[in-house]
C-alpha cells in the first residue's frame, strides 16, 4: 500500500533530517574545538613547543637559556617566594619543573593561549602598564620580576619597566636587546652580565641579561670601579 504524506509532513520530515544533520556537524565540530583545545594546552604544559606567534613578537627562549634563567631565579629567591614573569612565558615551564611547585610563579602575557596555565596566568598588555589594569594587592608582592619585553622600542621597555617596579620587591633581571642597554641602567638601575640569552630560532639582534642586584652566577660584564 503506498503512503502518501500530505505537504506539511514533508517539511516537517524534511525539518527533523536537516536538524539531525546540523546537530551532528554541531557536535563533530565542538568535538574538533575540544581536541585542538587539549593539543594546544598539552604543548604548553610541556614548554616551548607551542608555536610562536611573531605578530606579538614571541621568540622562545633555547632550553639551555630557560634552563639557567630558571636557576637563576631560584636562587634568588626563598622557598614559599615569588617570581613574576613579564613577557617571557617560555620560561613558565621550565621554573615549575625546578620549583617543584615551592615558589609561586605569575606569568603576566598578551598571549590568552597561556590561560592554560589558570591562576598562575594574568592578561597583560605593556599599554596599560598599572593599576587598575594589573592588580594593587600586587604592589611590592614579588621577590623576584624578569621582564623581557616583546619590542625593542623605548616606549615599550618604560612601560613594561613601570610594571617590574611596581611589582618588586627589589630583585629583577631584564632579558632584552643590547640596543636597550642604556634605558635599561637608567629605569632599573641595572647592568649587564655575562651571560646571553639564546632563542630557538636565532634572532638578529644581539641580546643580553641585565640585574639589578649582585650575582655569583650571572657576573657583571664590566667590573665596578
Amino acid at each position: 500500500m503506498i503512503q502518501f504524506f500530505s505537504q506539511h509532513q514533508v517539511l516537517q520530515l524534511l525539518d527533523e533530517k536537516l536538524t539531525a544533520v546540523e546537530e551532528h556537524f554541531l557536535k563533530k565540530k565542538q568535538l574538533q574545538q575540544i581536541d585542538t583545545k587539549v593539543t594546544v594546552e598539552n604543548k604548553i604544559l610541556k614548554g616551548n613547543e607551542l608555536d610562536e606567534n611573531w605578530q606579538l613578537s614571541q621568540f622562545w627562549y633555547d632550553d639551555y637559556t630557560a634552563t639557567e634563567l630558571a636557576k637563576e631565579a631560584l636562587i634568588q629567591v626563598s622557598e614559599k617566594g615569588t617570581i613574576a614573569l613579564i613577557g617571557c612565558p617560555s620560561l613558565y615551564y621550565f621554573l615549575k619543573k625546578k620549583s617543584n611547585d615551592f615558589v609561586t610563579v605569575k606569568l603576566l602575557d598578551i598571549d590568552k593561549r597561556f590561560e592554560a596555565y589558570t591562576d598562575d596566568f594574568f592578561h597583560y598588555n605593556y599599554n596599560n602598564p598599572l593599576p587598575p589594569h594589573i592588580p594593587n594587592k600586587w604592589n611590592k608582592e614579588f621577590d623576584l620580576v624578569i621582564i623581557d619585553p616583546p619590542f625593542l622600542s623605548e616606549e615599550c621597555f618604560l612601560k613594561c619597566a613601570l610594571t617590574a617596579k611596581y611589582l618588586s620587591k627589589e630583585k629583577i633581571i631584564i632579558c632584552t636587546g643590547v640596543v636597550m642597554e642604556s634605558f635599561v641602567k637608567k629605569l632599573l638601575k641595572a647592568k649587564k652580565t655575562n651571560f646571553t640569552p639564546k632563542h630557538k630560532h636565532n634572532l638578529g639582534n644581539e641580546f643580553a641579561c641585565f640585574i639589578n642586584y649582585s650575582s655569583n652566577r650571572f657576573t657583571f660584564a664590566e667590573k665596578e670601579s
